[in-house]
C-alpha cells in the first residue's frame, strides 16, 4: 500500500507514536511518504529518522504567500508536481465554490502536493484530517483516516465539535486511542459506526535492557523522573510543589528529582526550583532521544507525571516498560495505563497534597517496587506493543482498500 502521512511538524522529538507508525509501515513492506507544515525547532533527533531516511520521504507543504507569489511560482510547482488526479488540481480551482482560495490558487497549491496515486491518507490530530476532508473533498480517491489525540480534543472542547464537521462528513475511519477520545467525538457529533480503536504504543524491544525492583543502596539518592515537554499542560508547577512537600515529609531521605524535556515554561519552572529552595534536588536535563529517555528510565526509581490534561500519556507507557512504578494524575486516560495500586497510584490533577500523599505511599514500601514494576510492564506488553499494533493498523489499512475500490 502507499500511505500518505499527515502532521504538522516532523520529525517531533516527542511524537514518538508517529515515527513508530511509520517505520513499523516501512518494515512492513509498504510505501510511505510524509507531509508536514514545517520542521520542528529541534538540533535532536531519534535514531530512526536517520536509520530510515526519513527526511528523504518528507514533504514539507509550503505556499508562496498571496495570489501574485502563487502564480509567479506556478510553473516551478508544476515542474515538480507527479500528476496523476488532474481533477484535483481542476476542481481546485472552482471559483462559485472556493471563491478568492480558488483565484489565489491556494486551493490549487494545497491539491498539487497529494496528487500521488494514495491509498490511504492517515492525519495525525485533528487539525490536520480537516486537510485530508478537504483533499476528499476536492476528489482524492485515497481512504481518509485521522487519530486524535490530545490538542485537538482540548479545541473540540473549547470551540465545539463544529470545526470538524467537514472531516466527520468525508472521513473513511477515525482511531480512537483511548475511551476518553472516543468519549469526546461522540460528543462533538462523529458517528460512532466510523470509529475504530486503536491505542498509540512503543516499541517494548528497546527496553529489555532495563533492570526490575530497583531500589537505591546506603546513601545513593532515590530519583524521581519525568519526562514531557515545559508547557502548561504537564503540571509541573503542582509537581515541583509536590515533590518539595515530599522533601519535607522525608527529611532524612536523599531524593533527586530529574525532568526531561524542553519548553515554553523551563525558566519559569527553574525558578520556582529556587524559590523553592530545591535547586540541589531539581535537575532540567533538556530535551532527550529515545535512547537517553530509555537510559534515563532505567536509572530511576520512581516515575512521575502531574499533569493537568492528557489524552493517552506515552511517557507512562514507556516508564512501565522499563519496570518503574508511577504516580500519575487522574487525566484523560491515565486510568487506561495506571492500574492503581497495582502498577503505581493515581492522584488528583492540580493536588500538590495528595501527589506527595502517593509518592510518599511508595517511598514508605520500597519492598513493592519490584512487583509493581513487574506487573506494569506486563500490562503494556499486553495492550500497548506497537509491533502488535501495527498489525492491527495495516488490517485496518486493507480493510479501507477493499471497500474504497
Amino acid at each position: 500500500m502507499k500511505i500518505a502521512f499527515i502532521t504538522s511538524v516532523f520529525p517531533k522529538l516527542s511524537e514518538t507514536f508517529i515515527l513508530n507508525q511509520i517505520t513499523g509501515l516501512i518494515d512492513r513492506g509498504h510505501s510511505v511518504e510524509i507531509f508536514a507544515n514545517r520542521a520542528p525547532d529541534e538540533d535532536l533527533v531519534h535514531r530512526d529518522v536517520e536509520k530510515y531516511n526519513l527526511l528523504d520521504r518528507v514533504h514539507y507543504i509550503k505556499i508562496p504567500v498571496g495570489g501574485a507569489a502563487r502564480y509567479k511560482n506556478l510553473p516551478a510547482l508544476l515542474r515538480r508536481t507527479t500528476i496523476s488526479h488532474s481533477s484535483m488540481l481542476l476542481n481546485s480551482l472552482n471559483v462559485f465554490k472556493y471563491k478568492r482560495q480558488a483565484l489565489s490558487l491556494y486551493m490549487f497549491y494545497r491539491a498539487a502536493y497529494f496528487c500521488g496515486d494514495f491509498d490511504i491518507f492517515h492525519c495525525h490530530f485533528g487539525q490536520n484530517g480537516n486537510l485530508g476532508a478537504s483533499l476528499k473533498e476536492l476528489g482524492a480517491k485515497a481512504a481518509l483516516v485521522t487519530t486524535f489525540h490530545g490538542c485537538d480534543i482540548r479545541l473540540g472542547q473549547d470551540k465545539g465539535g463544529e470545526i470538524y464537521r467537514k472531516l466527520f462528513r468525508y472521513g473513511d475511519c477515525f482511531l480512537s486511542i483511548s475511551d476518553y477520545n472516543y468519549d469526546n467525538l461522540v460528543n462533538f457529533g462523529l458517528d460512532p459506526e466510523k470509529i475504530t480503536y486503536l491505542p498509540v504504543g512503543i516499541n517494548m524491544d528497546r527496553f529489555s535492557g532495563c533492570t526490575p525492583g530497583k531500589v537505591p543502596e546506603g546513601d545513593s539518592p532515590i530519583k524521581i523522573v519525568t519526562v514531557g515537554r515545559l508547557v502548561e499542560e504537564k503540571g509541573l508547577r503542582h509537581g515541583i510543589q509536590a515533590v518539595k512537600k515530599v522533601l519535607t515529609q522525608f527529611p532524612d531521605r536523599e531524593i533527586e528529582y530529574l525532568i526531561a524535556g524542553e519548553g515554553p515554561l523551563k525558566n519559569e519552572l527553574k525558578e520556582l526550583a529556587e524559590r523553592l529552595g530545591l535547586t540541589k534536588n531539581i535537575q532540567f536535563l533538556g530535551p532527550l532521544c529515545q535512547e537517553e529517555v530509555v537510559n534515563l528510565l532505567n536509572q530511576g526509581h520512581i516515575f512521575f507525571l502531574p499533569s493537568i490534561a492528557e489524552a493517552l500519556p506515552v511517557c507512562l507507557m514507556e516508564a512501565q516498560a522499563a519496570f518503574l512504578p508511577v504516580v500519575a494524575t487522574d487525566v484523560g486516560s491515565v486510568r487506561q495505563l495506571v492500574l492503581d495500586d497495582r502498577t503505581g497510584f493515581i492522584a488528583e490533577p492540580e493536588n500538590a497534597d495528595d501527589m506527595a500523599l502517593k509518592m510518599g505511599l511508595l517511598l514508605d514500601m520500597p519492598e513493592r517496587w519490584a512487583q509493581m514494576g513487574e506487573a506494569g510492564r506486563q500490562h503494556i506488553a499486553d495492550n500497548y506493543d506497537i509491533d502488535k499494533l501495527n498489525d492491527r493498523l495495516v488490517q485496518i489499512y486493507r480493510k479501507l482498500c477493499s471497500t474504497n475500490q
